[in-house]
């Protein structure tokens, strides 16, 4: 069996969530090749060519791919996947982008948010905000799929992979679309959907000023940031904190929230995190049905004895 992932780069580096993607290709019993497309990939090939599982490194490495526009992206992967049975990406808002103008290009349908591989035909994926599971029998004769990349953890591998590298030579279709720039938030705390730890707040938390403090516990923890809806559309943080099911996915190893009721559909972006620590001041709050842990009482009480401990310590 052929597989391709379609690797994710962030400037000139490889997105973490690539390896997911090739942890996901192990499901198939096969080894995989992977596809670069950008400019100056130097970094982004050392560390694609290291994954495991990895056999071949194919690059696309040319000036007018240096940003990521799905109009210029799509006709070149669609062209090479025609050799594949199966195309592999990690959900983001990137695939989300490509998979389906991928898709109308070689008159298929892709298969979204899988969790689980079962065989090569036959896949399980959440509906219903994850309150149920679909059981899919897909045999399109080159498979499309986004895998959801808490499903699907690199393991720890202590070979030393070295997949061979293939320069690729491609022509960027003419396009309309042009880039202009993109406006991201720059931190210095772990991106939110591969931190280990993730400090959540939501409609309780009450303002933007009160939010900061969940910011500094965060900070003080070495967490990641995350919000509610709720909080997002209160304008408290910006979207790109939101965790839920119109949001972020994740499932890190500690989900610390305050002041988040459990909507389902904030569940649905953080249930399966390792563990879940909750503090809201109603003991009939939904969050707690699905906490690890809970405290009933003030979420700035709770912040204060943290930073107390943290200080004795």
């Amino acid at each position: 069996m052929k597989i391709l992932i379609i690797a994710e780069c962030v400037a000139t580096s490889l997105s973490p969530l690539t390896a997911n993607a090739v942890e996901a290709s192990k499901s198939f019993g096969a080894t995989c090749d992977i596809l670069l497309l950008g400019s100056k990939l130097e970094e982004a090939t050392n560390t694609a060519t290291s994954l495991p599982n990895v056999a071949n490194c194919l690059i696309a490495d040319l000036p007018a791919l240096a940003h990521p526009i799905a109009e210029a992206y799509a006709p070149i992967i669609a062209d090479i996947a025609k050799d594949y049975e199966v195309v592999l990406m990690s959900s983001s808002t990137q695939s989300k982008d490509l998979l389906p103008r991928i898709a109308g290009l070689l008159r298929t349908t892709p298969l979204t948010d899988v969790i689980e591989i079962i065989d090569e035909d036959t896949f399980k994926r959440p509906i219903y905000a994850g309150n149920a599971i679909q059981t899919v029998r897909y045999k399109a004769k080159t498979k499309l799929i986004s895998i959801r990349p808490t499903a699907f953890k690199p393991q720890s591998d202590t070979s030393k992979n070295k997949a061979s590298i293939a320069k690729i030579n491609v022509k960027p279709p003419s396009i309309k679309t042009k880039w202009l720039k993109m406006d991201a938030p720059k931190s210095e705390r772990p991106e939110l959907t591969a931190a280990n730890i993730v400090v959540s707040g939501g409609r309780g938390v009450g303002s933007q000023d009160n939010f900061k403090r969940i910011e500094a516990l965060a900070d003080l923890l070495g967490a990641a940031v995350g919000a509610s809806r709720a909080a997002v559309d209160a304008g408290y943080v910006p979207n790109d904190y939101q965790v839920g099911q119109t949001g972020k996915i994740i499932a890190p190893d500690v989900y610390l929230c305050f002041g988040i009721s459990g909507a389902i559909q904030h569940l649905a972006g953080m249930k399966e995190s390792q563990i879940i620590i909750a503090i809201d001041k109603d003991p009939d709050a939904a969050i707690f049905k699905v906490a690890d842990y809970g405290y009933v009482g003030d979420l700035f009480e709770v912040i204060d004895r943290i930073h107390e401990s943290m200080s004795d310590a």
